[in-house]
């Protein structure tokens, strides 16, 4: 995993001015403007380190990066003993400033403890350099320290939100994958809130932290969204799966609805899944749908190649021969299908006009095959339906239709899922505001 930064160092410590020399005050100035006093003010510097820490000086040192000399002046300082406590703060301060200038996160982390210990600085700061040490604990892999350091940041009144990716991260890294889904599901139902788009690595990383919790709800969830805000292949076919073959009491019958809604969703379905949703096709009466689906297949360069080229080649001559009989022999079944005790054969006869482009008299005759009745699944007929209406551009009426279905079995599942894709902005791709660039792959519930 690539280091989180929620900014860059140098940009946080220049927030605190720790990329700067603080003003400071030797004991024998203090003295000579204040009044008599027993002992040199306790916030002051000794002649001895002022010349050394002089604040004009080390500002030229840093402007300049001088950061070899700006280490052998720290180096003289430290040699002096018996310094204070503010004067070690002020040493320390010097040294984060020139670990920032050397990109040491390990000496910037040492001496940040020790201006944050010291209490000189204020809470506000304080808060800001515990951030900062948060961060590079987290970049450090010490994701229980980071998670730590955060807790103190909060305790400091720091702004959470502005945390929460590296707190969100620094869980999930440390298992603690329960408490990351509960930051995720806040952050992003916040973001959604504020009318923006939640970022895909932060809905990614909430499916894979719902796998780790098995909660399939939650993974279900993402899913949801990862479809709605940026739509893929991937995603589509991951809800179908979760959504509908695996959730409890599907029925294996139902796979032919499922395989055309792969086909209806997804830019490029998978060897298997174009072969058997043609070979089912044939075997139950629609080859120009068939070879829909083989067309699909070959242009996607998906079939027609590899070891079972032959095996595509024969199906689609068989799917080709089906659908030019098919095309010239359609209408002299209208007259006995309309004379049929059931709508069974209105809805076929509907469903192939449909698979020729011929989608309105598709259309029509569907709803005459329900109205009639007799159908052992009027719900799968509904299906086909709904799809007809969709391939015909009446959006409304296909949802209207998918909304009606409410057999089980995983039916009104493929339904809901075919009312996604009609709810689908069309040619939209989210554009992510994400705040890292770490990238969590998310594990597939199983």
């Amino acid at each position: 995993m690539s280091h989180f930064r929620l900014a860059r160092l140098c940009l946080l410590l220049a927030a605190v001015g720790l990329n700067t020399a603080p003003a400071l005050m030797t004991s024998a100035h203090a003295q000579k403007q204040a009044a008599p006093a027993a002992a040199a003010p306790a916030n002051t510097v000794r002649p001895e380190l002022f010349k050394l820490l002089d604040s004009n000086a080390i500002q030229q040192l840093i402007a300049a990066k001088n950061a070899a000399e700006l280490q052998t002046r720290i180096a003289q300082a430290d040699a002096i003993p018996n310094k204070t406590p503010y004067e070690n703060y002020i040493l320390n301060r010097i040294k984060m400033a020139h670990a920032s200038m050397t990109n040491n996160e390990q000496a910037i982390l040492t001496s940040a403890e020790e201006v944050v210990n010291s209490g000189f600085e204020s809470k506000e700061n304080q808060a800001k350099l515990v951030l900062a040490i948060a961060n590079i604990q987290y970049n450090a892999k010490n994701y229980a320290a980071a998670n730590e350091q955060l807790k103190r940041f909060e305790s400091l009144g720091g702004n959470m939100a502005e945390a929460r990716p590296l707190q969100i991260r620094s869980q999930y890294l440390n298992k603690d994958y329960a408490g990351a889904k509960t930051q995720l599901q806040q952050l992003i139902a916040d973001t959604e809130k504020a009318g923006k788009t939640p970022s895909q690595e932060d809905l990614k990383l909430f499916m894979s932290a719902a796998h780790e919790t098995k909660d399939t709800a939650a993974y279900e969830s993402a899913v949801q969204k990862l479809v709605s805000y940026y739509p893929s292949d991937e995603y589509w076919g991951e809800l179908i799966r979760v959504g509908v073959i695996r959730k409890p009491g599907f029925n294996q019958d139902n796979y032919l609805p499922v395989l055309r809604l792969y086909f209806g969703t997804m830019k490029t379905l998978r060897e298997e899944d174009y072969v058997d949703l043609a070979e089912t096709a044939l075997r139950d009466g629609f080859p120009t749908e068939a070879k829909n689906v083989l067309d699909a297949g070959y242009s996607a360069g998906v079939l027609g190649k590899g070891g079972n080229a032959k095996a595509h080649n024969a199906l689609r001559a068989r799917a080709e021969k089906g659908a030019a009989d098919d095309a010239k022999n359609i209408a002299a079944g209208e007259a006995s299908a309309a004379k049929a005790k059931t709508g069974a054969g209105l809805v076929n006869l509907g469903w192939a006009y449909s698979t020729m482009g011929q989608h309105d008299k598709g259309i029509g005759f569907i709803q005459q095959g329900i109205a009639k009745g007799g159908l052992k699944q009027p719900d799968e007929a509904k299906l086909r339906l709904g799809a007809a209406q969709a391939k015909a551009g009446q959006k409304d009426e296909a949802i209207k239709t998918f909304e009606s279905v409410k057999a089980g079995g995983g039916l009104s599942d493929v339904a809901r899922v075919w009312v996604m894709t009609l709810r689908q902005p069309t040619g939209a791709t989210a554009t992510a505001t994400t705040a890292s660039t770490t990238t969590v792959a998310p594990a597939p519930v199983k």
